[in-house]
């Protein structure tokens, strides 16, 4: 089983104190600064997406290099490798790839200005003239002893990394608080039938 951050909505305050975490992570491991994860707002409500490190990952399925491969536990990402086709971020279910690229701009410290694209443009198909766009995925900051940086950091524990321990650990509660429920309302003759619907005998 693959491991992968699961974000809790209902603890998440939008502070994107993750997203930073993320970019200076990876900037430090000189990757892609762009973070590996979006905070989404959906009216009063927040939360982070981020790559779910699918079993069956679309993403790696598409590559036509092979820069998205399966890992140990994980769906890891060759930023070397990627030509920056964009077809993962097409075939994402969750919208979790983003194509992003540092220009030559600044680089060294040589600032020149570069054309940009127009602002009309869809960001996932935006270019920039000398920039070299490559996909940016959730690595579960791999090259970290300490696991991910946005679970690290985040100021109410809404970000957690789930393995294969935790899913059974997490099962094991809810069969648990099922068989307390179960056991405090029994089911007796007066109980409505159109309550035991769907309910195996």
């Amino acid at each position: 089983m693959n491991r992968f951050v699961i974000a809790e909505p209902r603890k998440c305050i939008g502070c994107n104190t993750c997203m930073a975490a993320c970019t200076e992570s990876h900037k430090k491991q000189g990757l892609q600064a762009h973070p590996r994860l979006a905070v989404m707002r959906t009216g009063d409500d927040t939360g982070p997406v981020l790559c779910h490190q699918c079993e069956d990952a679309p993403c790696a399925r598409v590559c036509p290099v092979n820069a998205i491969t399966h890992g140990a536990d994980a769906i890891l990402l060759d930023e070397q490798a990627c030509i920056g086709c964009k077809m993962c971020a097409l075939a994402c279910p969750f919208g979790a790839i983003t194509p992003s690229g540092t220009g030559i701009a600044g680089v060294a410290g040589i600032a020149t200005a570069t054309p940009r694209h127009s602002a009309a443009l869809d960001p996932l198909l935006a270019w920039e003239i000398g920039v070299r766009s490559v996909a940016v995925k959730c690595d579960l900051c791999a090259f970290s002893g300490d696991g991910p940086a946005c679970v690290r950091v985040c100021p109410t524990a809404a970000l957690y990394a789930a393995d294969a321990d935790a899913t059974r650990q997490a099962a094991a509660v809810k069969r648990t608080l099922a068989a307390i429920a179960v056991s405090s309302a029994p089911v007796g003759l007066e109980t409505p039938l159109a309550s035991l619907e769907g309910l195996d005998p």
